[in-house]
Formats: C-alpha cells, structure tokens, sequence
C-alpha cells in the first residue's frame, strides 16, 4: 500500500509587491483574492443549435488584499492611493508570487481603484484594498 502524498502549505510564502515594494501585514482569512475581469471564450448559440466561441484579450484582474489594521503596507497603499489621486502616477507593476504551488502573475500596470473604508472598534480591524490591473504579462 502506498502513503498518500502529503503536501505543506506556509501563507509567508505567498509574496505579492506593488511598485516592487513587498505587501505584508495580511488579515487572518483570505488575504489575497485574485478574480480575473473576464472569460477566457465567450460562446454564442444560433437558431439551429450550431455553437461558435471568441476568444476574449481580456487578461485583467480585480486583486484584493485584506490587510490588519497595523499593517505598515496600509500607509504605503494609502500614499500610493494619494499620489494617484493627485498626479495621476500612481500605476505600478504588481507581483504575485506562490512559492508553495509556484504560481507566478505579473501585471506591468495596476492601480488602487477604491480608497478603502476606515473602521475602528475595541479590537483592531482589518482594511480591504481593491487594486485593479492593465493586462497581465505573458
């Protein structure tokens, strides 16, 4: 009989950088949710049934990353925030990176498209930036 093969999983193996700077600080919980924009075909039926599909280009993403309250990538978030707001420079490169099942994304452009809501209790809370991207790189 053969033993089942076990796998690990470490969360501090999970790297994701914008503007090469590395995010940390990351809420309990799902803390990166990357959604794709769109899907890979689109398919239409005719009249008699016969089914073609087109390929979408669309290779954008809503990134979500869920961080504590005290983590220090909130201020750089909200400065890279601000700076976009006012200068318009605020498109960075971002990285994403699992090293335990080496998946890889890399978007030359993205951006924070939503100023996070602020609450505060008797226990800390946690903050949830939504980055949206240009196309990712092949």
């Amino acid at each position: 009989m053969t033993n089942p093969l076990v796998m690990s999983y470490d969360p501090k193996k999970v790297i994701l950088t914008l503007g090469g700077v590395p995010i940390g600080g990351y809420a309990d919980g799902t803390f990166v949710q990357i959604d794709p924009n769109g899907d890979t075909w689109t398919k239409k039926v005719g009249a008699d049934g016969e089914v073609n599909r087109a390929k979408s280009n669309d290779n954008t993403a809503t990134v979500q990353i869920t961080l504590m309250q005290t983590s220090l990538s909130n201020a750089y978030l909200r400065q890279v925030e601000k700076a976009d707001r006012l200068t318009g420079l605020g498109i960075l490169p971002l990285s994403f990176t699992g090293l335990n099942t080496m998946e890889t994304k890399f978007w030359p452009q993205a951006w924070v498209s939503v100023t996070p809501s602020i609450g505060r209790a008797k226990e800390t809370t946690d903050t949830q930036w939504t980055l949206h991207t240009g196309q990712e790189a092949a």
